[in-house]
């Protein structure tokens, strides 16, 4: 005899309730919960690589004056390459650069061209999150490239909506460097130098590179 039948009334009623109860709120269905998805696509395994060019390293007065972004799979492969873009700012902020970012910036052509730029600190974070939002899934991207939790500090306090689309964890290609440095001492002298063009696009390209090596020469 099925179990059911030895049960007390008022529990068999209880049990015959919860089902009808059950099938009325999911549309007759009594199947167990579906599973979250879990989300394994393409763009769930992606480097966001960004660089900023900023107008010093102090996060409590210095600004983000150039952001270049670009996405590769976990292979190292670039999916797409973002904007680069260059971001006005006052001429106030520009003059009180430290005498580095005044050199550098003025070289590079970089400090002439914020001062012409029409792009607002909001524009180039809307910008650079469509573009992320496009080739990623949320919450599964790493933010990559060199020295990397330094542009993170700026992007948390001025660009937080395009850092909260991205894994919190990081991919800093200045820690397997010092890795290399330390543990793989022969390969470390054969990676490829810096060209230092202090420009974002460019040092984004020249961190990739950089990975591309450690990853052919160590990660075998």
């Amino acid at each position: 005899m099925h179990l059911i039948y030895k049960l007390p009334a008022t529990i068999t009623r209880r049990y015959f309730h919860n089902i009808c109860r059950k099938m009325s709120s999911n549309g007759g269905d009594v199947s167990p919960a579906k599973k979250p998805k879990i989300v394994n696509d393409d763009k769930s395994k992606r480097f966001v690589w960004v660089d900023l060019e900023m107008t010093g390293l102090d996060i409590e007065k210095e600004h983000i004056i150039e952001m270049a972004c670009l996405v590769t799979d976990t292979e190292l492969n670039v999916i797409a390459e973002g904007p680069n873009l260059v971001i006005n700012q006052p001429d106030e902020v520009l003059d009180n650069m430290g005498e580095w970012c005044k050199q550098h910036h003025g070289e590079s052509g970089l400090t002439d061209a914020v001062r012409k730029s029409d792009i607002s600190l909001e524009n180039a974070e809307q910008n650079m999150l469509n573009f992320i939002k496009e080739h990623t899934t949320e919450s599964t991207a790493l933010l990559a490239g060199n020295s990397i939790h330094a542009d993170r500090m700026f992007l948390n306090k001025y660009m937080p909506k395009f850092l909260n689309h991205l894994h919190y964890r990081i991919l800093d290609v200045s820690t397997v460097k010092e890795l290399c440095r330390h543990w793989y001492p022969e390969e470390y002298q054969k990676a490829p130098k810096k060209k230092i063009a202090h420009r974002a696009l460019d040092d984004i390209k020249e961190s990739m590179q950089e990975l591309k090596f450690y990853k052919g020469a160590i990660f075998k």
